[in-house]
């Protein structure tokens, strides 16, 4: 499975790729495995490890039972703007519904996803998503 990156790790004080903060208070530690406080949180931090091609913090933050066997990135596409629509937590099930911007080459886009997320050992875990 490859998705997009960019090709290195923020600064601490740049603005994080999720939009939110920066870098070293917002994803940057998720990415260095703290635990994400919310399942919206951790989604933030999963685009952003999509934006720097962070696959280990893809894989580690992936259920096991939906993960796939392998989890790459594709430097080839930049990952360019996220919105958060809506998240929903209950007790140890979440979603987050978000919206995505992508360029690859000449090419844009955007992704929209629901995606579930379950608490799993005190941390949240992605589940998986339906794509629009």
């Amino acid at each position: 499975m490859s998705f997009g990156s960019a090709s290195r790790r923020p600064a601490p004080d740049a603005v994080c790729p999720c939009g939110r903060a920066a870098f070293g208070v917002c994803c940057g530690p998720i990415l260095d495995g703290a635990s994400a406080p919310s399942a919206e949180r951790l989604m933030r931090s999963r685009y952003t490890a999509f934006s720097v091609g962070h696959a280990a913090h893809l894989a580690r933050s992936w259920h096991p039972r939906t993960r796939p066997d392998e989890i790459g990135v594709d430097d080839g596409t930049e990952w360019t703007g996220l919105v958060v629509e809506d998240a929903v937590e209950e007790q140890d099930r979440a979603t987050v519904t978000f919206r995505a911007g992508w360029r690859h080459g000449r090419e844009r886009g955007e992704l929209r996803e629901q995606s579930r997320f379950a608490r799993r050992g005190g941390r949240w875990v992605y589940v998986d998503g339906d794509v629009d």
